[in-house]
């Protein structure tokens, strides 16, 4: 992508991925953990990948994972990644995030700023060479079991839409416990894409779910989610890319749907 901010976000992540992958060797060996890190990971098996309502994998299973390391001063940083299908993204096999930024709390309010970089290797439109690289800033607030954020694109092009800096996706909704390990996941979204005649692309999204906790750091979660366009833009989405028979895949990637995931944390 032709643009500097997004080398500039994935140097400063690397950076605070590698100062942190020191200290954690300086521990391996038997010294003290340096600055108190905190590490996790996690990886998943879902039967379907979707994304602010979209199904990124055109309803195939999908395989994701992740790795975090967190300051007690409130920095952290981390990456996940995930397949998804080239039916929805052109010549896209891989997502890759790579996101570091701050929490902390005023109260009973937390908040946070991040940036955040999601990668695509190799998708790009044939017909205009536009990739699907792009970069956010993210802003959120909690307050007990609520949770607001908004993400703004930093890079001229948002997911494949060119000259779409400032797109704007509003992400808002509960998590509520509701006793024996089970957590209630309430959601909705709206995204507004930003540029000339972009707004063909504009989308509400929501989601109904629910995450059981269970032993030895694995939970399972059920959800049903719905995207619905401004327009009829996903109603027959394509690529236009035929596969090896000379076939060209159609589907509406916002319909109805519903997603089962299993999770370990490590």
């Amino acid at each position: 992508m032709k643009t500097t901010i997004l080398p500039r976000l994935l140097s400063l992540a690397c950076l605070v991925l590698l100062g942190s992958s020191r200290a954690y060797a300086d521990d391996a060996t038997g010294q003290p953990a340096a600055r108190g890190l905190a590490w996790s990971s996690n990886a998943s098996t879902v039967s379907q990948y979707v994304s602010r309502g979209f199904r990124q994998t055109w309803g195939k299973p999908a395989l994701q994972g992740g790795f975090d390391v967190a300051h007690p001063s409130g920095w952290s940083a981390g990456t996940w990644m995930s397949s998804v299908s080239d039916r929805y993204i052109e010549n896209g096999k891989l997502e890759w995030d790579l996101y570091g930024g701050y929490t902390g709390a005023a109260g009973p309010v937390g908040y946070s700023l991040m940036a955040l970089v999601y990668r695509y290797p190799g998708a790009v439109m044939e017909a205009s060479g536009t990739k699907f690289d792009y970069a956010e800033l993210s802003g959120g607030i909690t307050y007990k079991s609520l949770y607001a954020r908004y993400n703004h694109t930093v890079t001229r092009d948002f997911f494949g839409i060119t000259g779409a800096r400032g797109t704007g996706y509003v992400d808002a909704g509960a998590n509520l416990a509701i006793g024996d390990g089970y957590v209630l996941n309430l959601h909705a979204g709206e995204g507004r894409v930003a540029g000339p005649g972009n707004d063909y692309w504009d989308w509400r999204d929501i989601k109904l779910g629910m995450t059981r906790a269970l032993p030895g750091g694995w939970s399972v979660a059920g959800a049903w989610t719905r995207a619905f366009g401004a327009t009829d833009a996903y109603d027959r989405y394509t690529t236009g890319v035929p596969n090896a028979a000379g076939h060209t895949a159609y589907s509406n990637p916002a319909e109805g749907t519903f997603v089962l995931t299993l999770t370990r944390t490590f």
